[in-house]
């Protein structure tokens, strides 16, 4: 099985950034992005796409053995950034301020970087 290697994908999607999700068994939750993966095209999500992980207990580093629950990665195509004004999820477009760059909405024209 050959693995297909890809570039590091623009990704317009950034860290402590608020997106709903938009399709899969998830649809409609909330979070906030705890870690991107550009080559992979993937997301990590606070609260969203929990799976059980079976967990050995290690009593140095003071894990509890167990079922515990945590998140997955999610396609960056199934989630939307969340615009703080228009309160839903929207396309990104790119602007210069200045020398900056700055994410803005599509809709409705806010800059999305604070």
């Amino acid at each position: 099985m050959k693995t297909v290697e890809r570039a590091n994908q623009r990704v317009d999607i950034r860290r402590n950034d608020t997106v709903r999700v938009i399709t899969g068994r998830d649809k409609g939750k909330e979070g906030r992005v705890l870690r991107i993966f550009p080559n992979d095209a993937k997301v990590l999500v606070e609260h969203a796409m929990l799976v059980k992980k079976h967990v050995r207990p290690n009593p140095q580093r003071n894990v509890k053995g167990g079922i515990a629950e945590q998140e997955s990665r999610i396609a960056i195509s199934n989630v939307g950034l969340m615009c703080p004004s228009c309160k839903r999820p929207v396309r990104i477009g790119h602007e210069f301020q200045g020398e900056r760059k700055v994410r803005v909405c599509r809709k409705c024209g806010a800059t999305l970087d604070k």
